[in-house]
């Protein structure tokens, strides 16, 4: 009974010291990953990196890891001539594969969402042109027009709907713009306020597949296979 107790007290402390030493190689190795992750063609800002899944060394040891939620903030890219900036993009990547001395990474298969604020898609639209939360799925856009017919400017806020078209590319269109028995008032406003800008800055690989507007900005839903991580 006393080797038997000493046995299990043993096992008990070596499995201590293996799970710390798991967890502390899990901490290094998100460190190590969050410096490393980019995206081609798109400034990034911060990066967060969480290893999913329990033992971590037998993951490294077959060169594969079960899951990797990846955050990443403030991506800057360049799109149909104006720059866009995406918030966060918030990704959670399945069976990621590591490669020769743990340079690179590539993920069978993604999830997640890409956020774009209601200030970085002002900045995306036309000058003077605002664009904000209008509730129950819907953008409030508001801008202002020289109207000629009348000799002066006139501001217009409208209720607007988002699509995605041609799988990269955000729509605003105004439900309606009251025209007030103006003539050629709603196409000076459609001008200002309906827009189209092409998202770009995403990893190769990852599409966009709907979009959501919440109170915080649009909550663009995006999936992809064999996403590259770039070393």
């Amino acid at each position: 009974m006393r080797a038997l107790r000493i046995l299990l007290i043993l096992a008990v402390v070596l499995g201590g010291i293996f799970v710390a030493v798991d967890r502390a190689a899990v901490y290094f190795a998100e460190s190590e990953a969050e410096d490393r992750v980019s995206f081609a063609g798109a400034e990034t800002g911060s990066t967060e990196v969480s290893i999913k899944g329990f033992p971590f060394l037998t993951q490294v040891a077959g060169s594969e890891l079960d899951r990797v939620d990846v955050t990443v903030k403030d991506i800057q890219a360049s799109a149909a001539g104006r720059s866009i900036r995406i918030s966060e993009i918030r990704a959670r990547l399945h069976q990621v594969k590591l490669g020769p001395g743990y340079t690179s990474a590539t993920a069978a298969r993604a999830t997640g969402t890409a956020v774009v604020s209601y200030a970085d898609l002002t900045a995306a639209a036309d000058d003077g042109v605002t664009v904000a939360y209008g509730g129950e799925g819907k953008v409030k856009v508001t801008g202002t027009v020289q109207v000629p017919l009348l000799g002066k400017q006139l501001s217009r806020s409208v209720l607007s709907t988002v699509t995605l078209v041609r799988g990269d590319t955000v729509k605003v269109r105004a439900d309606e713009v009251p025209g007030e028995g103006i003539p050629g008032l709603e196409s000076l406003v459609r001008k200002k306020t309906d827009f189209e800008r092409e998202i770009g800055g995403l990893p190769d690989g990852l599409e966009l597949e709907k979009i959501e507007v919440a109170p915080g900005g649009l909550e663009i839903s995006v999936s992809g296979a064999d996403i590259a991580l770039a070393g």
